[in-house]
């Protein structure tokens, strides 16, 4: 019941910080707007988890989480910065440092599990049965983030649920129709999520 009581604390005060930094709250686009278009391009983050293979070399080859200040450290090489960067500009970079030690060293960096910078994330608070940030992919929408959650609880406003989203350094806030999508079935309700996105489901007045 605490929980349920902090949870919902925090969607009313991100709510309330989003209604005051927008002058309207308008219906979720069905397509995403120019400004709000997200790069496919991946790049690493806190917390994820890479391999790193150095062809021929086994001894060098490894797998590592990346620490929470964004850095890694690997055979021969110690607090590389990786944070904010692609998978294919760690392995330049680690080929850079180890031709030192490896002559015309070949280095592949795999994502094995990853969360993804803050920005590139969405948030699902409020009364989704298990809220929770999700790293965001192409196509990634309300539906799909409610599957990841794991749908709505019992206390659920979903007809009152919003995503806050940053616009041209501008925050704005979309309504978005969760009941309608999940009890009615209407596929129109079903909203495209943006990296850095927060859905906020209310609770019910009763």
């Amino acid at each position: 019941m605490l929980a349920r009581k902090v949870m919902g604390s925090l969607a009313m005060l991100v709510l309330a910080g989003g209604v005051a930094a927008c002058s309207t709250t308008t219906e979720a686009p069905a397509t995403v707007s120019p400004g709000a278009t997200a790069t496919s391009d991946y790049v690493v983050g806190a917390g994820d988890q890479l391999q790193i293979f150095v062809w021929r070399s086994p001894e060098l080859s490894t797998t590592v989480r990346v620490r929470p200040d964004g850095r890694i450290s690997v055979p021969l090489i110690e607090d590389l910065p990786v944070a904010g960067k692609t998978p294919s500009v760690v392995g330049r970079e680690i080929e850079h440092k180890l031709a030192a030690y490896v002559k015309d060293a070949v280095v592949t960096v795999m994502m094995v599990d990853f969360v993804g910078p803050l920005d590139r994330q969405v948030r699902i608070i409020g009364e989704a049965a298990r809220p929770q940030s999700i790293a965001y992919r192409d196509g990634l929408t309300v539906l799909d983030a409610l599957i990841a959650s794991g749908g709505l609880t019992q206390y659920a406003a979903g007809n009152r649920a919003t995503i806050v989203r940053v616009e041209n350094h501008r925050q704005v806030t979309y309504r978005v129709r969760l009941d309608d999508l999940i009890k009615d079935g209407d596929i129109s309700a079903n909203a495209p999520l943006v990296p850095g996105d927060v859905l906020i489901i209310p609770q019910s007045y009763f």
